[in-house]
């Protein structure tokens, strides 16, 4: 089974959704990303759970 973290960077997500990085940013600064976001002091964390999910890849 594959193994994934919990949460990836925003930037890999922006890459897997196809946004650019300053859209994804933009995005996730106003709070419209299209999945759960998580902001760790300056870094913002995209849960994995929710990334899969909008992909259709969640099992």
């Amino acid at each position: 089974m594959l193994e994934l973290p919990a949460a990836v960077d925003l930037e890999t997500s922006n890459r897997a959704l196809g946004l650019g990085r300053s859209k994804g940013y933009e995005l996730a600064k106003r709070g419209q990303y299209p999945c759960k976001v998580l902001r760790l002091g300056n870094a913002y964390r995209v849960v994995t759970a929710g990334l899969l999910n909008l992909l259709g890849l969640a099992a």
